[in-house]
């Protein structure tokens, strides 16, 4: 679950930013309606596809049974589902990342929200050249006790030292929150 703060932040990013917005581990929506909201109210329009695989969590504070059906029900609910693009399937599946490169074009992606696994990497490698440089980016689980801490870190900060990313903060409990360069 992103803070408060890190909402805030993706819903000035989506309202300022340009480009197109693509997510990837939304759960049930709360990162999407910030940028969904933010892209409404930027005037401009923009894309957002959001990437969630689904299943069952039992989280202790908002546990789901059937994460995609409450991510759409919550989209519903907030009037944004219009808004974006659900794909139901993992990020690094060919039929995923096909199906992403054919609604976005090089560099078009301004912000991009990784709230997934423990591979941030991986998938900066599959969506790398869609998006822009000086792309926000947004990683959560970048500091904690949970078992994707350790390794976002270390891909980050891997990324960080080759200048590929660059550190804006930490925010929240544990996300971090930096720009995308393109070599």
């Amino acid at each position: 679950m992103l803070h408060l703060d890190v909402l805030l932040l993706i819903y000035h990013f989506a309202k300022f930013g340009s480009g197109n917005i693509l997510e990837i581990g939304p759960y049930i929506g709360g990162s999407t309606i910030a940028a969904a909201f933010g892209a409404r109210e930027s005037g401009t329009p923009k894309k957002i596809i959001s990437v969630e695989a689904g299943g069952r969590l039992k989280h202790r504070r908002i546990p789901s049974r059937n994460i995609f059906k409450d991510l759409k029900k919550n989209l519903t609910r907030f009037g944004v589902s219009e808004s974006v693009t659900l794909i139901n399937g993992y990020s690094y599946q060919e039929t995923t990342i096909s199906a992403i490169q054919q609604m976005l074009g090089r560099g078009e992606v301004g912000l991009f929200i990784f709230d997934a696994d423990d591979n941030v990497r991986r998938d900066l490698d599959c969506y790398g050249d869609l998006l822009a440089d000086c792309c926000w980016l947004v990683i959560d689980d970048y500091f904690g006790p949970c078992v994707k801490a350790a390794p976002r870190q270390a891909q980050v900060k891997e990324l960080v030292s080759d200048g590929r990313l660059v550190p804006f903060g930490f925010y929240g409990w544990s996300t971090w929150v930096g720009q995308w360069r393109q070599k």
